[in-house]
């Protein structure tokens, strides 16, 4: 019997794990089962792929740089990587501002509710104040600083420094591009076994893949707030899905199709595993070595162009994340009675971009940098309590946009520098190497 794809057995963990969290949540003693004996399988899914991200940036980079001919390639790498990374963010922070505006969810919550709301969660909501206070009093060269790190190894301990690492292995690269090729090919070649090493191991991770999700959303099931606090704000949930699923479904593939000629089936075909990784990691770094690995082996883009620019979007580039900040920001105002100016939604596009390029690849990581957008319009931070209870499935699906739209770059950069082979010439080529 032929064997399923990676996607459909994902899928089927996933609903596996809604059906078990819901049977087992239905029991005195299911809650507890859960959290001490599935839960723990997820999150140790989740360190494994996380365990080998800092590897694989720095062996796939390395080698991708240094591949490059000369610094002029890598200048007009990096200038198309990071352009569309900044256009497609701010097109999606004026889609949500554009979606919530015409539907107005703040205004389907009651007085009632939102006190019930922030006396649950007002403590989540002054702790991520408090944080991001210390963020808005630094210097305003504070960001840049951090980008060169003073150590590279500390750097390489934590998956939240990954512009840091990205920023050494960069510089590393250029240093290998300008010495003698005598003197580089060894090192290069070491860089490559490494990564060949990784993408095996990523290989042997994703056999656990279904598992790791049955495991993630049981939890998530069982562990989510009561249904009356989902009913309170399904409005403005629902505005956010509208806004993601346009991303996904529409603006992407659409974009894809035109600029690449690759069809809406091969480009979903090719990167729904990481898609639905993603929805149930809510990390956009435990999720890049299988977007890396999609895009390269399965939409056909050469791997000096996969090395350097998925990284790059795993770290500045949330779309989702820029889009829900909007779309919370002016329904928070909305559910506070406050009207939201035309030139305050302005500084929302501005704002949310370059939070959206100091947001974390990791979950929840949104939250915070929502803080900063509040404030720049003058919005009372705390409102942020108003969106914890349904936080969660929200983040989840905003890193498949954010994984959907670091794929969509990777196609638009590789095929604008001639280093794109659509599926179907890449099944052309597979097919006559078996022949020869």
């Amino acid at each position: 019997m032929k064997k399923l794809a990676l996607h459909w057995q994902i899928l089927i963990g996933m609903l596996a794990g809604i059906v078990a969290g819901y049977v087992l949540s239905e029991f005195s003693w299911g809650r507890d089962f859960v959290v001490d004996w599935i839960k723990p399988w997820g999150t140790i899914f989740i360190n494994l792929l996380k365990l080998i991200a800092i590897p694989l940036i720095v062996a796939s980079l390395i080698k991708g740089v240094s591949d490059l001919d000369d610094i002029r390639q890598l200048s007009r790498l990096g200038t198309r990587t990071l352009g569309l990374y900044i256009v497609s963010t701010m097109l999606a922070v004026m889609l949500g501002l554009v979606i919530v505006n015409v539907a107005n969810p703040g205004g389907f919550i009651e007085e009632s509710t939102r006190t019930d709301l922030m006396a649950s969660f007002g403590a989540n909501a002054e702790q991520n104040v408090t944080k991001a206070g210390e963020s808005r009093d630094r210097g305003p060269l504070s960001a840049l600083v951090d980008v060169v790190p003073e150590n590279v190894i500390g750097a390489a301990s934590s998956n939240g420094n990954m512009l840091q690492v990205i920023f050494f292995v960069v510089f590393f690269g250029i240093g290998l591009i300008l010495i003698p090729q005598e003197k580089s090919d060894p090192v290069k070649r070491f860089f490559d076994g490494v990564n060949e090493v990784v993408l095996k191991m990523i290989d042997l991770i994703m056999l656990a893949a279904p598992y790791g999700v049955f495991a993630l959303l049981a939890a998530l099931v069982v562990e989510s707030p009561s249904a009356d606090v989902f009913k309170a704000l399904g409005a403005y949930a629902l505005t956010v899905v509208v806004g993601l699923s346009i991303l996904i479904f529409i603006f992407y593939p659409t974009i894809v199709r035109i600029f690449t000629g690759i069809s809406y089936g091969d480009f979903f075909r090719g990167i729904s595993p990481a898609q639905l990784l993603a929805f149930s990691t809510s990390s956009s770094a435990a999720t890049l070595p299988v977007t890396m690995e999609r895009v390269e082996e399965h939409l056909g883009v050469e791997r000096e162009v996969t090395s350097f620019v998925c990284p790059v979007g795993a770290t500045i580039n949330m779309d989702g994340t820029s889009l829900y900040q909007a779309v919370a920001a002016v329904f928070i105002s909305q559910a506070f009675g406050d009207d939201v100016t035309i030139g305050e939604q302005l500084t929302i596009v501005l704002t949310a971009t370059l939070a959206s390029i100091g947001s974390a690849a990791v979950p929840g990581a949104g939250i915070l940098m929502l803080v900063i957008v509040l404030e720049s319009i003058g919005v009372n931070p705390a409102g942020i309590a108003l969106i914890f209870a349904i936080d969660r499935p929200l983040d989840m699906l905003r890193t498949v946009v954010n994984v959907t739209s670091d794929a969509t770059v990777t196609l638009l950069v590789g095929k604008s520098l001639g280093k794109l082979k659509t599926p179907k010439a890449k099944e052309w080529d597979d097919h006559l190497e078996e022949k020869v």
